[in-house]
């Protein structure tokens, strides 16, 4: 850095001579008294050179004196005892970081012992896992990244503000719509129109384009009657809410309650209405495909469902009962074929997918109970003869002995649920620009990120090395090549929930890679 002292312009280093003098005389033996008299005043102001107070090595090795005294036998042994303590905290420091790794591989699951008669079979043991359940099993790196609060608030306050935008804008279209058709308004009217529960849902659907279609529904007290609406947004500005099912009284079309009215208690997060898609013509077609519309309800107006069954009362029935059997039934066989699939569920059910869907040779969705056994004994999952009875009997339907695979699946093993579920479909609708339901790999590989994954961040990994593992794991769900649906993404997602406890470590590995 060139300086100006006193009017005097400070010379380039190569001009310093002065000083530079200054030092070999005094090597010579000279003053500074002696040479300050010869040089009267300096001609230039000297830069500063940092670099000549950087010590050298050279100057560190003076420092040591030399001819030390030896070091008594005292301080000898307290040494050895200073190293030994090192080193055994060392060693204990490892095993604790090692330990502190694996519980976050397995994410803590108080599961971590698996029964030796469900580990039977080739590639099913804990220990010997392939080399896709370790790429799979890295994408739960992204729960250890805390994701960013202030950032993640700011969004989450912005998608709150546009749902309820979107909730306003359907229970807006729906009272204009139910007061156009009634010759008198009265107040009395609005007044039962008003007392309504209002809930989210979706389709369960292996179709994207359907199972991403946001629905608005509306249960009414005052005659037990419900309508459903679709929103549907056309870039940024332009919506349109459209009715899905017509108000009118519906009943259960499926399960044990078939052919009862729906009633408040029906509408609850997690609780699935049904529908003949016969009776309704406007229908899309490819829903129509399917003789029963489920329609799985994933938020729902608390408030007003609070406040409404405090005014009115249910009593319990014999089916309530039957209900509670069956999900202990179902949560037993499910308790154990989550521990055979907590660290493989990735790739076990992404492939039983397929493999089930092979098994289906007239496409219906249908099959019996010995091809679903079949396709649990391939990818050997092992359940109890008399535990598998028990599941078919409550799931079966009326279809001459044969069930639903997708539903048998989904009871037997779990789902993920609503919360999760939810940001899985944000993803695959980023990623599904023309909402076609199917997204090409070449569009997910652009988009995945793997840059704040912790092996990208230590440096043990590139971010390349951990896409192309995603990738790998992500094909073997696809039964095209070149494109993934929705039902294969997921899959994928549902077989990496099963060995995550905590929602917000699931949410995180969702939201970090994807931007959502």
């Amino acid at each position: 850095m060139d300086l100006e002292v006193k009017g005097i312009a400070a010379s380039p280093t190569s001009q310093a001579q002065p000083f530079s003098g200054r030092k070999k005389l005094l090597q010579q033996g000279q003053t500074s008294k002696s040479w300050a008299i010869q040089n009267p005043r300096l001609p230039v102001v000297p830069p500063l050179d940092l670099q000549s107070l950087i010590d050298s090595d050279e100057e560190e090795q003076d420092i040591t004196p030399e001819n030390l005294p030896a070091p008594t036998s005292k301080y000898k042994l307290k040494y050895q005892q200073y190293e030994t303590e090192m080193k055994e905290g060392y060693k204990q420091y490892s095993q604790r970081n090692a330990e502190k790794t694996k519980s976050k591989i397995m994410q803590q699951s108080p599961r971590n012992k698996i029964d030796d008669k469900c580990v039977q079979g080739e590639e099913a043991i804990i220990d010997t896992l392939t080399t896709l359940d370790r790429k799979a099993l890295l994408q739960q790196g992204y729960a250890e990244i805390p994701y960013n609060a202030q950032r993640s608030t700011r969004r989450s306050d912005a998608e709150i503000v546009a749902a309820e935008r979107k909730k306003q804008t359907v229970a807006e279209q729906v009272i204009t719509d139910h007061l156009s058709r009634i010759r008198t308004h009265s107040t009395l009217t609005e007044n039962m129109l008003s007392h309504k529960v209002q809930f989210d849902g979706r389709i369960i659907s292996r179709n994207g384009h359907d199972a991403c279609r946001e629905l608005i529904g509306f249960f009414f007290i005052h005659d037990q009657s419900l309508t459903i609406y679709e929103y549907r947004q056309f870039g940024k500005n332009r919506t349109n809410v459209l009715p899905f099912i017509q108000k009118n009284i519906y009943s259960h079309q499926y399960g044990r309650r078939k052919g009862k009215q729906y009633q408040l208690g029906d509408f609850y997060v997690g609780g699935n209405l049904t529908f003949l898609s016969s009776d309704h013509p406007r229908l899309p077609e490819s829903i129509k495909e399917n003789k029963l519309l489920i329609l799985r309800i994933t938020n729902i107006d608390q408030i007003a469902l609070y406040s409404l069954k405090t005014d009115s009362v249910e009593h319990e029935d014999d089916i309530t009962s039957q209900e509670a059997n069956d999900r202990l039934v179902l949560e037993a066989v499910q308790d154990v074929l989550k521990e055979q699939l907590l660290k493989r569920g990735v790739r076990i059910l992404t492939r039983l997918g397929k493999y089930l869907k092979q098994l289906d040779k007239e496409g219906t969705g249908l099959l019996d109970k010995a091809a679903v056994k079949q396709a649990l004994q391939e990818f050997h999952l092992q359940v109890s003869e008399d535990a598998l009875e028990s599941a078919w009997q409550v799931l079966e339907g009326h279809a001459g002995g044969k069930a639903d695979y997708g539903e048998f699946t989904r009871a037997i093993i779990g789902e993920m649920n609503e919360y999760r579920k939810s940001f899985v479909r944000k993803a695959f609708m980023k990623l599904d620009f023309n909402k076609t339901g199917c997204v090409p790999l070449t569009d997910i590989r652009k988009c995945y990120c793997a840059k704040k994954h912790p092996q990208v961040i230590s440096g043990h990994s590139t971010e390349e090395e951990i896409k192309l593992s995603f990738l790998e794991t992500l094909k073997g769900a696809c039964s095209k090549s070149d494109e993934v649906s929705y039902g294969e993404f997921e899959d994928y997602y549902e077989g990496l929930s099963i060995g995550i406890v905590n929602d917000e470590d699931f949410v995180n590995i969702v939201r970090t890679p994807w931007g959502i």
